[in-house]
């Protein structure tokens, strides 16, 4: 069971077939603030500097993005924060953040190394997260709005380059090779969180993909509501459906929420 109480009001979220519109950018945002001295501290990390990604090849900014995801797992503790729109700079302030704001953290890496970025809209079904609140289910939104990162790596202006787009979910490797692995597909269950499970498994919200059959699946489009499409930044995604808690909510469950590791039952 969960709930629509604690979810926005008088929000339309319905899927659309218009999936590859959004041109991305390299622009700095509300919540990619990647010029923010807390992002430039962690590019130094990180050893990338601004706009490298200009001057590089696919091969090395994916190199790049890899080991920019790695620093941020390692530094950024995974907690339940219910704030979406928090900037990337304010998430590295306090060392901790939801997926949602790691994932931003990366993207705000990317924008900075001139990398363009855009995201997928998706709506998760609440039920998918019922393993890590067991007891809290009565109080699970029925929809988790998802910002999904793409990456485009090839280089030119983000205006006129129309090349392909990276996925999140590939950044260690195309899908098959990814389900291919040991460790099976993604529980949502255990310490393990969806942006640690990127380098380790496909995460396939398309239902394309199959993990080996002794191992949780790499298929999580069952549950998947809607595909809301793609846009130019998440900033434009939540402005257009709000996040996936009312105001209200969001203020009441971040004090507890925010603090509290992401971790299994």
């Amino acid at each position: 069971m969960t709930s629509s109480l604690l979810t926005p009001r008088g929000r339309t979220r319905a899927g659309t077939t218009n999936a590859g519109t959004a041109s991305g950018s390299t622009a700095p945002t509300r919540i990619l603030d990647w010029r923010h001295p807390q992002v430039t501290s962690l590019l130094r990390q990180i050893d990338t500097t601004a706009d490298t990604g200009t001057a590089a090849g696919p091969d090395r900014r994916t190199a790049d993005l890899r080991r920019a995801h790695r620093v941020i797992a390692a530094t950024v503790r995974p907690v339940y924060s219910v704030q979406d729109e928090r900037p990337v700079s304010e998430v590295l302030r306090r060392g901790r953040g939801s997926c949602s704001q790691r994932l931003a953290v990366l993207e705000a890496v990317a924008r900075a190394s001139g990398v363009a970025t855009r995201v997928r809209g998706l709506l998760v079904d609440g039920a998918f997260w019922y393993p890590r609140f067991p007891r809290l289910r009565r109080i699970v939104p029925d929809q988790v709005l998802l910002a999904w990162p793409e990456f485009r790596l090839d280089a030119g202006p983000p205006a006129h380059a129309a090349g392909p787009w990276l996925p999140v979910s590939e950044l260690y490797g195309s899908l098959d090779e990814l389900s291919d692995g040991r460790g099976g597909g993604f529980t949502n269950a255990g310490a393990e969180t969806l942006f640690e499970a990127l380098s380790r498994t496909a995460v396939d919200w398309d239902g394309v993909t199959l993990c080996p059959a002794d191992g949780a699946s790499c298929d999580l489009s069952a549950h998947v509501l809607a595909d809301l499409g793609h846009f130019d930044s998440r900033d434009q995604l939540f402005a257009r459906h709000g996040q996936t808690l009312c105001r209200t909510a969001r203020v009441l469950a971040e004090p507890v929420l925010g603090r509290r590791r992401a971790e299994g039952a």
